[in-house]
Formats: C-alpha cells, structure tokens, sequence
C-alpha cells in the first residue's frame, strides 16, 4: 500500500485535472498497476481517475490497451510506438481525455535484447490529438525501477498540461 504524500506528483496530477475537470486513464505494463496505486492514493481521485489496464503479456496491449497487432510485430512491446498506442489507446478505451502508459525493462534480466532500466512512458491528450512519449535508461533495483517509471510518467502528464496552459 501507498501513503498519501500532498506533495507528490500524482497529488499535484490529480489537483490540477480536478481543477480543469478532465480525466486520465492508464496503461501499464512493467508498473504493474503502480500509477493507479498511486493516483487513487490521493483523496478525490474518484473524480478524475476512470481506470486503467495492466496489460503485462504482450497480447493483451493489443486486446486490452488497443495497441495495433502490427505494431507490436513490427516494434515489441518495448518501444516508443507502443508506449504512444497503449497512452490513446487506453484513454479511448476509458473514456478519459488522458491517457497514460508505461511500458519497459524493470529487471532482473534484460528482454528480446533491451536492457534492464529501458523504459518507454507517454501521454495522451485525446481532445488535443497530441501524444508525448519519453524514453529514459534508469538504473537501481527492479522496485526502484518500477517506482521510477510510475513517477515519470506521472510527471509527464503534469508537464504536457503546463505547457498547454503557458506556464
């Protein structure tokens, strides 16, 4: 279980989508379910946060996150194309404005030939018809990995919003 922490960023997310009344949706694989556990962490979730999918086998980004099947063929399940089709995919799925996804290597081996840390999270605002997706190479532990991939792209969504308000 998660403490509430008010200045987390999935407080700081979840006050400022309150405030504009839009909502978010997830899609998550090596996370495991970590950034809906941490945004329903926060008081007042309920009014943004519609649901997510943990979509940890790689079929199920296509049949539960929306991910195209060719895409997954084409480039795996850990890559930028699929982080940015499991983002839309899930907020269309959800009826959320948002969407976000991660999808990476949380260890303690490496997969089909990316390494350990190799992370992909994205963004989807469905209304605006923009999709951000960020690649990072963490290190640490698998927890401090999953940990950190959650957080970003929770921070990713905090700063897509930012910039479309100017600020």
């Amino acid at each position: 279980m998660t403490d509430f922490d008010p200045a987390s960023p999935a407080a700081e997310l979840v006050d400022l989508l309150i405030a504009r009344r839009e909502t978010v949706a997830t899609a998550e694989s090596l996370t495991g379910g970590l950034i809906g556990v941490l945004l329903t962490a926060v008081p007042g979730a309920s009014q943004v946060y519609r649901g997510g999918v943990i979509s940890y086998a790689t079929e199920l980004k296509a049949e539960l996150a929306g991910v195209s099947p060719l895409t997954l063929q084409r480039w795996g399940p850990v890559a930028a194309a699929t982080a940015e089709e499991m983002a839309v995919g899930v907020a269309r799925r959800c009826a959320a404005r948002h969407g976000l996804s991660a999808t990476g290597v949380a260890g303690p081996d490496a997969q089909d030939g990316h390494p350990v840390g190799l992370v992909f999270v994205g963004s989807a605002d469905t209304v605006a018809d923009h999709v951000v997706v960020h690649e990072h190479r963490l290190s640490g532990s698998r927890a401090a990995i999953r940990r950190a991939a959650a957080e970003l792209a929770l921070r990713l969504l905090l700063e897509q919003l930012r910039i479309r308000d100017g600020s």
